[in-house]
C-alpha cells in the first residue's frame, strides 16, 4: 500500500524551489528530499565526490537512488508555479481600483517582485496575498499529486 502524504509538506518543499535545486517526492513512500545540481553534478562524477565535504559524501547514495529510481518524481518547478502570474492573478482580483492599478503596475519591469511586496505592505494586503498565494500553491500541488495518483492528507498549518 502506498503511502499517504502530507499536502502541507508538499507544499512547503514547493515553496522553497530554486534555480539550483529540485524536490522530488517517492511515489510509493512519500518520501520528499530536495536535491541540488552541484550534488547530481557530485554524483556523476566519482571522483569529485571524493574530495567533497563529508555530508555531501553522505548524501550521495540517496542522490545516486533518486537519479536511478522511477519513484521519484520531481515536484512542480517554480515555472511551473509561475509566481509572477499568481501575483498578476491576485492584482486584478482587487476591487479598490486604485489599489489593483498599483499592484498591476509594479509588476512590470526589473525589481517587481519587490515593488508588489512594497504595495501590498503599503495597502494592508499582505496577509491577503499570502492566503491567496497559499491557496493557489494547494490547488498545484493537489492537481499534481491526483495526476501522479498519490494520496495525502491535509492538516492545519503550524504556526
Amino acid at each position: 500500500m502506498a503511502a499517504i502524504v502530507s499536502l502541507r509538506d508538499v507544499i512547503d518543499e514547493m515553496e522553497m524551489m530554486s534555480d539550483e535545486a529540485t524536490s522530488y517526492i517517492n511515489r510509493k513512500t512519500g518520501e520528499l528530499i530536495t536535491i541540488t545540481d552541484e550534488m547530481f553534478s557530485l554524483a556523476e562524477a566519482p571522483d569529485e565526490a571524493d574530495d567533497a565535504p563529508e555530508w555531501q559524501q553522505e548524501f550521495m547514495p540517496k542522490v545516486r537512488e533518486v537519479a536511478a529510481s522511477e519513484d521519484f518524481i520531481p515536484l512542480p518547478s517554480k515555472f511551473d508555479i509561475h509566481e509572477w502570474s499568481i501575483m498578476e492573478r491576485f492584482a486584478r482580483s482587487v476591487a479598490d481600483g486604485d489599489v489593483r492599478d498599483e499592484l498591476e503596475a509594479a509588476l512590470h519591469g526589473r525589481g517587481a517582485f519587490g515593488r508588489f511586496k512594497a504595495a501590498l505592505h503599503r495597502h494592508g494586503m499582505a496577509d491577503a496575498w499570502y492566503r491567496y498565494r497559499d491557496a493557489v500553491l494547494e490547488a498545484i500541488a493537489i492537481d499534481f499529486l491526483e495526476a501522479q495518483g498519490i494520496e495525502f492528507q491535509r492538516e492545519a498549518r503550524k504556526g
